[in-house]
């Protein structure tokens, strides 16, 4: 990991961005953040003061990106990246030519595109940079970054990515990092609704769950979602994770892109309508693995 990196600033400060901006933080000259909710900022920041480098909450997106060698957004969807970029006083209003701004929001490639363009517009490099691995992972640090974008700028990006995750790869020119991402989503959701069918099939079968899984996971069935989930799920525990809500968000990004593209994704589709019985049920904020819900 790179002991020095320059002026970060971090728009967005969810329960990704929060640790993410962390991270970033012990190790940049300084570190300058936004987010909506102020009160938020300020937790931040009281957090955080005696990190290697100055730390400030500026007021607006503008101020935050004003003079930052690289600009990180992680926001919830689309329109917020547009409007936290954008906009009159957005990130990319402040910015100065030859730096760099990383997206890791979970958004649609028409809207990479859109940024990247804007970006060029400027001399201001771009990548989109969707992440994969949670809160947990964003937290512990060791998330997956998967990026869209110039090799210039991808090795920029390379000692900042490196503050806060595990892997990282440039996955093609922008855009391509949040097909990535898209892939990965489609894998997770039919994964998971596997999963919970397996779980639901051993509790009527008068099974120990945990004693299966202990046993499966050992072999060809093993997975992330298998030895982190599957003993939440049996014992009904949802309140925590990637939420349902969010996931049904990203499902419909994959969904659209793929009538783009005329990738036939039946399976997906279908895990998305679950989805939306677990919202039904109240669920919208359950984690993910919560499809184990409407089989009961």
């Amino acid at each position: 990991m790179s002991e020095h990196i320059g002026r970060v600033a971090f728009i967005g400060l969810g329960v990704m961005g929060y640790p993410m901006a962390g991270h970033l933080a012990k190790h940049a000259s300084s570190t300058t953040v936004f987010n909506r909710n102020t009160a938020r900022a300020t937790q931040w920041l009281d957090q955080h003061q005696g990190s290697a480098g100055q730390c400030s909450v500026a007021s607006t997106p503008k101020e935050a990106a004003a003079q930052a060698d690289v600009v990180f957004v992680c926001v919830g969807n689309d329109n917020d990246v547009a409007q936290v970029v954008l906009d009159d006083e957005g990130a990319l209003a402040g910015m100065i030519p030859g730096s760099l701004l990383v997206d890791h929001t979970t958004a649609s490639k028409a809207l990479a595109e859109r940024v990247g363009t804007a970006c060029a517009e400027q001399s201001v490099g771009f990548l989109d940079a969707p992440v994969s691995g949670g809160q947990a992972g964003a937290e512990n640090g060791v998330l997956t970054v998967m990026a869209g974008g110039s090799d210039a700028d991808y090795r920029r990006a390379k000692p900042y990515f490196d503050c806060f995750a595990k892997k990282h790869a440039l996955m093609g020119g922008v855009g391509a990092g949040q097909l990535t991402k898209m892939v990965n989503q489609i894998c997770i959701a039919g994964v998971l609704q596997g999963l919970s069918e397996g779980v639901h099939f051993a509790q009527q079968a008068g099974l120990d769950v945990d004693a299966v899984v202990d046993v499966i996971s050992q072999g060809a069935a093993q997975s992330w979602q298998m030895n982190n989930r599957a003993q939440t799920m049996a014992r009904d525990e949802y309140e925590f994770g990637f939420a349902v809500d969010w996931m049904r968000k990203d499902l419909s990004i994959a969904l659209d892109a793929a009538k783009q593209l005329d990738a036939r994704l039946p399976v997906t589709a279908l895990v998305d309508q679950f989805y939306g019985d677990v919202q039904a049920l109240g669920g919208g904020r359950w984690d993910t693995s919560s499809l184990l819900k409407r089989l009961k």
